[in-house]
């Protein structure tokens, strides 16, 4: 009997010491707290695995002692805690976001990138009217893009990239006020939206999807917010517009990997700011304008694996560059002079047969020649 009571004593000793302090019997959680507790539980009975161990501490009623769970007064009443923000970053868990997760009215930050999840958002999501910032990227989402995210009034960060969203991107995404839009590595095809240059993003990330047409001149509307675009194997055909030189804030521009034709426009060399241009890996042609080799802050210039056939001495003195494969004579590493010629031989590019530019109206009609000056009037003298 001495040594079963010792025994049960130590066992107890094992359970208060190595066990988590939670209080959770007399914790008695506020209206919204007990909402989230019954989210976050169903969230839970949905994950099919979760090798970190994220979500072994989510149990009780004190939702703001779970992992990734983090908690602040409530917007509307500074006395009241509640859930504010999910960060299960990287925690390569596996199952689907249920409907439940609608309770949490108070969410601003929901971060759930780099794990396994898989369904779509749930429409309940359109209850989260103060969502700031919403990533789910590098998941397995699937299905159409995910409309309910265009009903969260409060949403400037929006990140859906590497999942397997498909179909059409709506063009009503570029009335929202985003400050960051990422969209790319899904399986998205559409056109360019017309009311692009509407959208204030700071970054325009739309790289491995299908977006058919030549990229609008109204992406110069852009130009207070914008500082980013990487639209790399995305699709893109025709000549680029000459409006990008009124982008000057843009600090990287990659184009790279496409189907662009025609010469690298001259305005580009407005672009003040760039620091990185890629234009690889397309169908350029003609010769790299000075103006760009010549701006002030760029550091890296990638334009091989196209048809250029010069070069200024400008673009040599870059200390990051890459001219291989083109048609530029006396360069190492160029296409052979039997492809150059084949290329060449099919004349000048015109752009507008792609639709990227309006045709040239045809010149008014010369003025018609002016009236002949009136006959002087006669004068008739009378003698006396």
């Amino acid at each position: 009997m001495k040594f079963i009571n010792l025994a049960l004593c130590f066992f107890f000793f094992i359970i208060f010491f190595f066990s988590k302090p939670s209080f959770q019997a007399s914790f008695e959680p506020n209206p919204r707290l007990f909402d989230a507790y019954i989210a976050l539980q169903a969230w839970k009975h949905v994950i099919t695995s979760d090798p970190r161990n994220f979500t072994k501490d989510w149990y009780g009623y004190n939702v703001c002692n779970y992992t990734g769970v983090y908690c602040a007064p409530a917007p509307d009443n500074p006395n009241i805690t509640t859930v504010a923000g999910i960060d299960l970053n990287h925690a390569n868990i596996s199952g689907y976001l249920p409907e439940d997760l609608g309770l949490l009215t108070d969410l601003a930050v929901f971060h759930i990138n780099t794990n396994r999840f898989v369904g779509t958002i749930p429409r309940s999501f359109s209850k989260l009217r103060i969502l700031y910032e919403l990533d789910v990227s590098n998941n397995l989402f699937c299905g159409q893009f995910p409309m309910v995210v265009l009903s969260l009034p409060s949403l400037k960060f929006l990140d859906i990239r590497y999942n397997q969203f498909e179909g059409k991107v709506p063009s009503s995404l570029w009335d929202r006020t985003l400050d960051a839009l990422f969209i790319n590595n899904n399986k998205f095809q559409f056109s360019w939206p017309r009311n692009l240059g509407k959208s204030p993003v700071s970054a325009l990330v739309m790289a491995n999807i299908r977006v058919t047409g030549c990229i609008p001149s109204t992406v110069a509307n852009m130009s207070k917010t914008l500082n980013e675009i990487i639209l790399m194997n995305a699709s893109l055909s025709g000549c680029l517009p000459q409006e990008l030189g009124l982008l000057k804030n843009v600090k990287v521009f990659d184009v790279s990997f496409n189907n662009l034709v025609g010469e690298l426009p001259e305005s580009i060399g407005g672009m003040k700011k760039l620091e990185q241009l890629n234009v690889a890996h397309n169908k350029f042609s003609g010769e790299v304008p000075a103006s760009i080799c010549s701006l002030p802050k760029l550091e890296n210039f990638t334009y091989s694996y196209n048809y250029f056939c010069g070069e200024p001495k400008i673009c040599l003195k870059l200390k990051d560059k890459n001219d291989k494969k083109n048609c530029i004579p006396y360069r190492p590493s160029q296409r052979s002079a039997s492809e150059c010629k084949t290329f060449y031989s099919r004349g000048p590019v015109d752009c507008t047969s792609f639709g990227c530019r309006s045709r040239s109206p045809p010149p008014p009609p010369p003025p018609p020649p002016p009236p002949p000056p009136p006959p002087p009037k006669s004068h008739y003298y009378h003698y006396p």
